[in-house]
């Protein structure tokens, strides 16, 4: 069993593993048809030079850069660089909208930003000329330089421009401690502005240090092969699908995205996937219609495999099943490897809820799955399930090495160990909320089997998590769509979905008024079905969803029979709207807009 030495920052830990592989391949990106690697020495030269590069121009330790990049050799060259500077990273989305860049660039103070293309730039660069922040912009593929007061420089110039030794670049960051402060990750809060969580050297490193503990003693530590596809500025793929791998001395293939994600599976055979839940769900849909197709033995022995898989999961197996199964391992489970690369130790599920069923159809199939759980506030894991524990499908697993959970009196996941946040950047508020006497208050209800698994009930905290682990805060998307004259009231909806949709009250006043335009009468139960009346309140949807990013955006809406009020119990006594009330009025019908 190996162990991950005690290091004093990622950056140190890095340059370590560098200086371990040499010219091994680290990095994979496909050009021109073809995967394409740079070596962890390579890697390690840009990282120094990019360090070196950024001191030049300006960035002093501590500084904040942004960093607005699709997933690609250059994320991890650059946030390693910015580190590597002293600096700290502020990772954020592609999909951000000009308004979310202006608030991240005023919130974090962000001197510098380094954007990797000119398609992201043209969104960006409005944002940084209305701020006083983020004056200085890094572009890593060729764009025209932003006219204006910003100083412009081009990647390759700027590394090619200050050559360095990793060796001395990496001394100079020794004194960075695991205490200090490596990114800022924004995550959205249930009063809809984004929420900076300070992520610390040591917070990141506790959970490399859990995740190596997890393979070397359950599956063997060897030569790891990742497939990077979630995005990089979510805190799940920053840590699982980054650090990890370099903590293991692994290799990170980046996908090409999710339509040829299959294929990049099977060419890059990776020994460990992490993902989301609904990738999981897709690839089920995919692998049962494929079999379907051929029907005949291969289909006969899906159904027997998920039978039998069903049976082991609840301890059920026969003495008479060996021969079946038998059968599957033989003929059929290998086939199904082969789709996954054939050398797949185990597939991590994070980032929002699974359901049970998608866990054990893919251990039905031979492939081992583990469900985890976390916040970017830790880091973000928190806990994974195990083979050496026991999985259960109903279960996140237990927690990781040197982390302490317990529940509180109310049923609240408590969480302390040096993985919780120091608090979220500049919100005192928030912080105390969530951090008391060193627990971080998760907001998720749930209790702690006699296997030591943690199993999550409920969630207390009012936030929205799609089928893809983003964070959605509910009240900013309603607060907005009742700013239209056009609608008085809203709820929207997408818990585990791949969107999200909204119940509307449309406004009284509007909808006379809307009436007596039309010269009609005004009777609300033949205008819901009235197209022209449907196109107007569409149209304030679209109003809204042009400031809003992609996992934001409401794409469909029904209309509810009536006003929420306190008398018909949809409305607290403060006037907040009851959505367990409401989901339960309207949660069939909610439901039907996503067939």
């Amino acid at each position: 069993m190996r162990t991950l030495e005690h290091f004093p920052n990622l950056v140190t830990m890095f340059f370590t593993r560098a200086r371990e592989k040499g010219d091994a391949p680290f990095l994979w990106t496909k050009k021109d048809g073809r995967w394409q690697s740079t070596s962890w020495a390579e890697a390690a030269r840009q990282v120094a030079s990019l360090a070196t590069g950024l001191k030049a121009i300006g960035m002093k330790r501590g500084d904040r850069v942004m960093l607005v990049s699709e997933n690609r050799p250059e994320w991890c060259i650059a946030d390693l660089g910015i580190m590597a500077a002293g600096c700290v990273t502020v990772p954020t989305y592609i999909t951000n909208t000009e308004r979310d860049h202006m608030h991240i660039l005023e919130n974090s103070g962000a001197c510098g930003i380094i954007v990797s293309t000119a398609r992201l730039a043209k969104v960006l660069l409005p944002a940084v000329l209305r701020s006083n922040q983020g004056q200085t912009v890094i572009g890593i593929d060729e764009m025209r330089a932003p006219a204006g007061s910003i100083d412009f420089h081009d990647w390759a110039t700027l590394i090619a421009q200050h050559p360095a030794d990793p060796g001395t670049v990496a001394a100079s960051v020794a004194d960075v401690g695991r205490g200090d402060l490596a990114c800022i990750i924004y995550t959205s809060g249930t009063g809809g502005a984004p929420r900076g969580v300070m992520q610390h050297h040591g917070a990141i490193l506790h959970n490399v240090n859990g995740c190596c503990t997890v393979i070397s003693e359950d599956f063997g530590w060897d030569d790891e092969v990742f497939l990077s596809f979630l995005p990089l500025s979510h805190a799940y793929e920053h840590s699982g699908g980054q650090f990890f791998p370099i903590g293991l001395g692994g290799q990170i293939y980046y996908s090409e995205g999710l339509e040829k994600l299959a294929a990049n599976i099977e060419e890059v055979r990776p020994t460990i996937m992490v993902v989301v839940p609904r990738l999981f769900e897709v690839l089920r849909t995919r692998i049962a219609k494929t079999i379907a197709k051929q029907g005949g033995l291969p289909e006969r022995l899906l159904d027997r495999a998920l039978d039998l898989g069903m049976r082991r999961y609840e301890g059920r197996l026969r003495l008479v099943d060996r021969p079946i199964q038998l059968a599957i391992n033989v003929l059929f489970k290998p086939k199904i490897a082969k789709k996954f690369g054939g050398r797949l130790k185990a597939m991590v599920s994070g980032g929002a809820p699974l359901n049970p069923e998608i866990g054990v159809f893919f251990e039905s199939l031979g492939l081992t799955f583990l469900q985890g759980y976390g916040q970017t506030e830790a880091a973000p894991v928190i806990s994974c399930n195990r083979p050496a524990a026991g999985i259960r499908m109903d279960s996140v697993g237990p927690p990781l090495p040197n982390t302490e959970v317990r529940i509180a009196d109310d049923g609240e996941i408590l969480v302390r160990g040096e993985l919780v946040m120091h608090g979220y950047w500049r919100n005192e508020g928030e912080t105390a909320r969530v951090l008391k006497d060193g627990w971080l208050h998760t907001g998720d209800i749930g209790e702690i089997d006699a296997g030591g698994r943690i199993r999550i009930t409920d969630r207390k905290k009012d936030l929205i998590i799609n089928d893809k682990g983003d964070n959605v805060a509910p009240q900013k998307v309603e607060g907005m769509l009742t700013l239209q004259p056009e609608i008085g009231q809203a709820m929207i909806f997408g818990d585990r979905r791949p969107y999200m949709v909204a119940l509307l009250v449309p406004d009284p006043e509007w909808t006379q008024e809307w009436c007596a335009r039309g010269g009609g009468k005004c009777d609300f139960r033949t205008l819901t079905d009235d197209l022209d009346y449907r196109a107007a309140l569409s149209a304030a949807v679209e109003r809204v969803n042009k400031d809003l990013s992609v996992t934001e955006r409401v794409r469909r809406f029904v209309l509810a029979d009536g006003p929420f009020t306190i008398e018909n119990e949809q409305l607290t006594p403060s006037l907040k709207i009851r959505r367990h009330v409401i989901r339960q009025v309207y949660g069939e019908r909610l439901e039907g807009l996503y067939r």
